[in-house]
């Protein structure tokens, strides 16, 4: 909010009449009361008195708010208040509404049974309010009498048929004569051909704290950096929205345009991947909205932009960068393919200060978050470390830290709030083997092999696309695979699958060769079925234990160490699914299993990340003879 203290007039509104004089051409014809202004430099009229402005009071039967009354005590009026209002009120003007524009009536009608204040005071501001546009291009303006702050002032509303949203809310006057300040300069910030260039000393203000905020992006100083770019962006400045939009993108917003950066071939190959992948994401756009943000772009940039749209769609786009942070940026996409998203961001923030920028307005490395491998990596915690770290040749160290992402173990497979919310879930552990290598141990046919890695919900859309039918004795899994510790590969899958006890076949003893292979099959939140647990765990093709809790007991084969006896964490079978002894059983059980093999499982990959999968053999064993069971079949039309 603002005091009448705080603000002062007489500068502010000379500053503006001789900005608007200097920015007027001479092959535009003027009224005779705006030539005048723009001779006399003055957009205002003669100050009014203070008895003219009491008269004012006594004539509206209300003290007027104390930044009003300052401003009328310097010019009584304003000329050409922002781009749309032509003649602001002075104290002759100056009247109650009294819903003359009938903005009450149509704004009530919009009003259902259960309006919120903010429509109740949308539709009240037109019959209390006070006008103060007299002239204007459809823009109402008033101040409110009953939203007064503890200063007096009143809040200012606007609103305007053609821009098609709610009144608009200043906190008093003084505060929206800034805006329209800002709004004048917005409107003449890019003159057309032929018009003079629009330069005073509120646009070389702002151009030296844009290179300022440049200097202190790249010095890790973002945040001060945004402050400035924000000020600047209000009125409009090159260069502001374009920096700007680098350091938001980082920070998790989308669909930014990137000013005309993202399109200019210096930059073209850092912003563009990011635009496009923001546009890529909605599919139900066309390719106008594309085709609108390529405005101004030559052949050779609208070429690279339909690449990298086709390349993004079919996750084949991979970026790039030069010098050793591109070297960086190779190391962190394997150990982001194979689930390592903490070693892969400490990869790529680590070598960040050997990066370089292409152009004196590029911040930051953009194109990476397109990558499908990489892009997942950015959370508004990493974006805000990266941007926190000096680059680009400025000195100093990073200014913060992000802790991993990833908990340690396999118990937030427990937490009910975790992403995914895996009720049921189950996984295959084995040593001394690398991932790629699974599909050979787990999965029918010789010649079983890794899909592209994509998300769950991209994998499990695509295999379901490929299958035709379905046996209720087929239990074949898609699993997403990655590296779960030293020395150990998992394949897991968290479609919430059903368990049944009577049917299950363990893959351990296959999985495994030399070393060990452990299946996991959780379930004790499951809320299809009664909770149920299951361990088995094998050598050279051997089990060497297993347990299976399920219809309230225990059943046990081989010796079992003592931290995994079913013992310590079944001692009462009273607790249904779903209650917090379940949630406490569960952790334990992930627990003792982490601590026995130490192993972990990757929650930011499994839940947003792009990982190879493939489909295992079925998880239950034949039907016996007599068994009879149902068998589904798809048909599926062209379309």
């Amino acid at each position: 909010m603002t005091h009448p203290t705080q603000f002062t007039w007489g500068p502010f509104l000379r500053d503006w009449s001789g900005e608007w004089a200097d920015s007027a051409t001479d092959d535009v014809p003027y009224g005779r009361a705006d030539e005048a202004a723009r001779q006399d430099r003055w957009l205002g009229f003669p100050a009014a008195s203070e008895e003219r402005i009491a008269a004012l009071e006594e004539r509206l039967g209300r003290r007027m708010p104390p930044s009003y009354r300052e401003f009328l005590a310097v010019s009584d009026g304003w000329r050409h208040a922002g781009g749309f209002i032509t003649l602001l009120a002075g104290t002759a003007e100056v009247r109650w509404h009294d819903d003359a524009s009938g903005l009450a009536a149509m704004f009530e009608e919009y009003l259902d049974d259960d309006p919120t204040p903010e429509e109740l005071r949308d539709v009240g501001i037109w019959r209390r309010g006070l006008q103060l546009d007299v002239e204007s291009d459809a823009t109402h303006v008033v101040l409110d009498p009953e939203d007064v702050d503890e200063n007096g002032e009143w809040a200012v509303y606007t609103w305007a048929s053609w821009r098609a949203e709610p009144p608009r809310r200043f906190p008093d006057f003084a505060t929206f004569m800034r805006d329209m300040h800002r709004e004048f300069h917005r409107l003449r910030a890019r003159p057309a051909d032929g018009e003079p260039e629009f330069v005073n000393a509120t646009t070389r203000r702002l151009d030296a704290r844009i290179e300022e905020a440049r200097l202190w992006a790249l010095g890790g100083d973002w945040e001060r950096a945004e402050q400035a770019l924000d000020e600047a962006k209000g009125y409009g400045r090159p260069r502001a929205d374009g920096l700007s939009d680098q350091i938001r993108r980082l920070l998790g917003q989308t669909d930014l345009s990137y000013e005309d950066l993202a399109i200019d071939p210096r930059y073209a190959v850092e912003l563009l991947p990011p635009l496009v992948a923001d546009y890529a994401r909605h599919r139900h756009r066309d390719a106008s909205g594309l085709k609108y943000s390529l405005r101004g772009a030559t052949d050779d940039v609208v070429a690279l932009a339909h690449t990298l749209l086709e390349q993004v769609r079919s996750g084949t786009y991979r970026y790039t960068a030069a010098g050793p942070f591109g070297e960086a940026v190779d190391r962190a996409r394997e150990s982001a393919r194979w689930g390592d998203t903490d070693g892969a961001w400490r990869t790529m923030l680590d070598a960040l200060p050997l990066w370089q920028p292409l152009g004196l307005d590029h911040l930051a490395p953009l194109g990476w978050v397109a990558d499908p491998l990489l892009g997942p990596l950015l959370t508004s915690e990493r974006g805000r470390a990266l941007l926190s770290t000096p680059r680009g040749g400025q000195p100093g160290g990073p200014r913060g830290d992000v802790a991993p992402s990833d908990p340690a173990g396999l118990s937030w497979l427990a937490d009910p709030d975790a992403p995914g919310n895996h009720t049921s879930y189950r996984f295959v552990l084995v040593e001394g083997v690398e991932p790629w290598d699974l599909p050979g141990r787990l999965a029918d046919g010789e010649g079983a092999a890794l899909d592209e890695p994509m998300t769950f919900h991209e994998a499990h859309e695509r295999w379901l696309r490929g299958r035709r039918e379905f046996s209720a004795f087929d239990d074949r899994a898609l699993v997403a695979v990655g590296r779960a510790g030293a020395d150990w590969s998992f394949a897991f899958d968290g479609d919430r699958p059903h368990f049944a006890p009577q049917r299950f076949i363990s893959p351990a003893a296959a999985a495994c060769a030399d070393a060990r292979a452990v299946v996991v099959w959780g379930g004790l939140r499951d809320q299809h079925g009664g909770p149920f647990f299951h361990l088995s765990v094998a050598r050279g093709g051997a089990e060497l234990y297993a347990f299976t809790y399920a219809d309230g007991e225990v059943r046990r084969t081989g010796p079992i160490p003592p931290d995994l006896d079913p013992d310590r964490f079944f001692t009462s079978q009273e607790e249904p699914a779903g209650t917090e002894a379940a949630i406490s059983t569960e952790r334990a059980l992930l627990e003792a299993i982490a601590g026995e093999f130490g192993v972990h499982l990757p929650r930011h990959a499994i839940t947003w990340g792009r990982l190879h999968t493939f489909t295992t053999r079925s998880w239950t064993r034949p039907p016996q003879d007599g068994e009879t069971f149902t068998v589904t079949r798809f048909e599926w039309g062209p379309n």
